[in-house]
């Protein structure tokens, strides 16, 4: 009777998980979904940016933006995976980024029919693109579970202060190589308005968010963080 009724709780829970999809639980399903559509996306970006002479420079940053996000996940999941989720892909990542890339989009479209031959794509653009994510992807691999997507308010018993790796020559480097990827997105897509827009939005964001951090990171670890702050810096456009 007992084993009958641990079946009875086990398949009520496999149909609650069973058959939902994208409805904002980290489950099996969700996870494989959000991982094949940025695969497909990949995969199709790669091969518009390779084969079209128009829409090159799209079909790159396209494939740069699925890489991200697909890389977020991966390294969450291999340090942090006590706090995975969806969200760890950093897709839903707010109104304004979404806003951000589509505007992004929209000026590259309106550019590349009104200005055909401005819209062209060097290896020269793509070097910030590849600086940035290997930064950012360097930090989150150094700091490890010390690395999160949220400010923490809180100093857990596993928090160390990483200065090691990348962080021995640059405070704060996964803002740095977000920066800079974005940043060079624009620069690879030639889009002039954009780029000035994306510079404006993030250095505003990061201004404020570094100073938050800062503080919490001071209340934590004390004069072991302020000596770091002195011997390092954030290689940021006007943030210290």
């Amino acid at each position: 009777m007992a084993f009958k009724n641990v079946l009875d709780r086990t398949h009520i829970i496999q149909e609650d998980q069973g058959s939902l999809i994208l409805d904002g639980r980290n489950t099996p399903q969700n996870i494989s979904v959000y991982s094949f559509a940025l695969g497909a996306v990949f995969s199709a970006s790669v091969f518009v940016g390779w084969y079209s002479e128009t829409f090159s420079q799209l079909g790159v940053f396209l494939a740069a933006l699925a890489l991200f996000h697909e890389l977020e996940y991966l390294f969450t999941a291999l340090f942090n995976s006590n706090i995975l989720s969806l969200d760890s892909f950093l897709i839903n990542n707010g109104q304004q980024y979404h806003l951000a890339h589509s505007a992004a989009i929209i000026e590259f479209l309106i550019e590349a029919y009104l200005f055909p031959n401005y819209k062209s794509i060097k290896l020269f653009y793509f070097i910030a693109v590849v600086v940035g994510q290997f930064a950012r992807s360097c930090a989150m691999w150094h700091a490890k579970h010390n690395f999160t997507h949220t400010i923490q308010y809180q100093k857990r018993k596993d928090h160390v202060l990483v200065t090691t790796g990348i962080y021995a020559y640059l405070r704060h480097p996964s803002y740095f190589g977000f920066y800079y990827w974005a940043a060079g997105t624009q620069i690879l897509l030639c889009n002039p308005v954009c780029f000035i827009g994306f510079l404006f939005a993030m250095n505003k964001f990061f201004s404020e968010r570094i100073r938050e951090e800062e503080y919490l990171l001071i209340k934590f670890f004390g004069n072991e963080y302020v000596d770091y702050q002195k011997r390092t810096c954030t290689w940021i456009p006007l943030i210290k």
